[in-house]
């Protein structure tokens, strides 16, 4: 009998202390690319797994029906979305973490810079992300083609509209251009402090980069580099580019007090196998974890992602491979 109570009270303290390791640590949540959703491989994948190898909670947090919104509906209305759920979580109220695939990673910032009274970000790990802007307008035949990137029509009827940013057409870009240029504090005159102020306050900015990368145009833009203004063939790095050099929402102060990892990994868009997500991105993940490679996994599949589905837009079929940001 003795040793039955002891041996249940040992289980008991077990117990009890994993469940204060695991609701102790700093929960995540996961941001999809376009035309993905919470149920998507990418998604699930990136949820789960990095669940599992950092024992933290992690949520996919989903905007709108997925899919279809995060193509249609303008990106300030998708963070007004996610900054509300966000808000709303009990889980995330003492911090959180985001990692961040694709084009969400243009809600992740948004969150970060423009959400009032939201719980602090912790880490943000950008994972192929857009964050400097894409310089290709991609409608693939949708009707806001006719009226141009910058148009009203075009701002608010196509997500990725809103960080479309043409090296050839700046002006077009500052006038017409809704949400980037607001985001990083380009705007003649509308500089806001408190954007500045938000992403600087983050102790860790993960920037994660696809060597072979063809989906965000130019790859160096998840490093925040990008074209010379005027040009479409040479790339300025990250700590030459306007957007460093006047510090405009924090990247040179994150940079200066050795806050960012500027990571480059080779495959092509989103392709990142086990062994990189323990190197690169789980330690971020473990609270009090060093920012240092993680042990190496005994099984290291590479994730590849197929990007060929279509997406259906009002009869206009919609090429994935040319969408997912």
């Amino acid at each position: 009998m003795a040793y039955l109570c002891s041996e249940t009270f040992i289980l008991f303290i077990i117990s009890t202390f994993c469940f204060i390791c695991f609701s102790s640590s700093t929960p995540f949540i996961l941001l999809h690319g376009i035309t993905e959703s919470c149920n998507d491989i990418a998604s699930t994948f990136y949820t789960s797994q990095l669940s599992r190898m950092s024992g933290a909670y992690g949520q996919c947090l989903e905007i709108g029906n997925g899919a279809f919104d995060s193509v249609t509906m303008p990106i300030e209305n998708q963070v007004q979305v996610a900054c509300e759920k966000v808000k709303g979580m009990n889980e995330l109220r003492q911090g959180y973490n985001i990692v961040a695939l694709s084009q969400g990673n243009i809600i992740a910032r948004g969150i970060i810079e423009l959400c009032d009274g939201a719980p602090p970000v912790k880490n943000f790990i950008s994972i192929g992300g857009p964050n400097a802007g894409v310089a290709n307008a991609v409608c693939a035949g949708g009707p806001w083609c006719a009226f141009g990137v910058y148009s009203d029509f075009g701002q608010s009827h196509y997500a990725p509209n809103g960080y479309v940013k043409l090296p050839n057409d700046i002006g077009g870009y500052l006038r017409g251009c809704r949400f980037l240029p607001k985001l990083n504090n380009e705007i003649p005159n509308a500089f806001n402090s408190t954007y500045k102020e938000r992403f600087s306050s983050l102790q860790n900015l993960i920037l994660i980069m696809f060597e072979n990368d063809l989906i965000v145009t130019p790859k160096e833009s998840s490093w925040f580099g990008f074209y010379q203004d005027g040009s479409y063939t040479q790339v300025l790095p990250p700590q030459q580019t306007n957007l460093y050099l006047n510090d405009l929402f924090g990247l040179q102060t994150l940079d200066k007090a050795g806050k960012i990892k500027f990571i480059k990994v080779p495959g092509f868009h989103l392709g990142m196998d086990i062994q990189e997500l323990g190197q690169y991105v789980v330690p971020y993940l473990i609270d009090g974890g060093a920012p240092a490679p993680a042990s190496t996994p005994t099984v290291s599949p590479v994730v590849q992602f197929s990007f060929k589905k279509k997406l259906v837009i009002n009869d206009t079929a919609i090429g994935k491979e040319k969408l997912v940001l």
